[in-house]
């Protein structure tokens, strides 16, 4: 029988709808600058820091993408959406956050966010109380799919990567986790995952209902029994 002690959670797109958000700010921001984007380019950017995504955009569009016009404008209209009033919860967030609290399971966050913009999204949407520490992307020198973020927030929660489970929307996560050596379950959001990342052989699952059901099966986690 296993045991699981901690799950750490990503934050953008697995807690909190924000990735359509972010898109749809994206592409109003891009056609604001006279710019039509090519969304297979931007998909790339889901769940990286913000320096990896610049790099992916530039690269990806070229020389004749704004990229400093778009950006400024692309963060104003995200930060009005997600710092100024609340953003929704993921289907299941919240049952699965109580549920693992009356189990007595250690929670954490580990985001590419910059910590200060994700302490208030979580508050804004009522669930920072549940997590023990956020790590931030700007905490970190190396950012997803490095395993850095995860290996620092378990040596934090004071647990072996193999007794934590990681919940992960992108394929970066996915890969940051794993390489961790973290258990994992993926709940994709805007894009699936790859036949590479697939082949990992982790959970997953169409969301956080479902890996509700996945921890109670994997971990034989009977709530009372803490």
């Amino acid at each position: 029988m296993k045991r699981l002690n901690a799950v750490i959670f990503d934050m953008d797109g697995l807690l909190l709808d924000t990735e359509r958000i972010a898109l749809l700010s994206f592409v109003e921001a891009c056609r604001e600058c006279h710019f039509e984007p090519d969304l297979d380019i931007y998909h790339q950017c889901i769940g990286t820091t913000y320096a990896r995504a610049a790099e992916i955009l530039i690269n990806g569009y070229g020389k004749d993408f704004p990229f400093d016009a778009v950006s400024r404008l692309w963060e104003r209209k995200f930060d009005a959406e997600t710092l100024e009033k609340p953003v929704p919860l993921k289907k299941g967030a919240l049952s699965l956050l109580q549920y693992l609290e009356r189990t007595g399971i250690k929670k954490a966050v580990v985001t590419s966010t910059i910590q200060a913009h994700a302490l208030s999204r979580l508050a804004n949407a009522g669930i920072l109380r549940f997590f023990r520490f956020i790590l931030g992307g700007d905490q970190i020198s190396k950012g997803k799919p490095d395993p850095e973020i995860y290996l620092t927030a378990c040596q934090r929660i004071g647990e072996r990567p193999a007794m934590c489970l990681a919940l992960e929307d992108s394929d970066s996560g996915v890969r940051s986790a794993f390489e961790a050596g973290l258990n994992v379950i993926q709940v994709p959001d805007l894009k699936e995952p790859s036949a590479e990342v697939k082949a990992l052989g982790h959970k997953i699952v169409n969301s956080l209902d479902e890996a509700r059901m996945e921890i109670v099966e994997l971990f034989r986690i009977e709530e009372g029994t803490r």
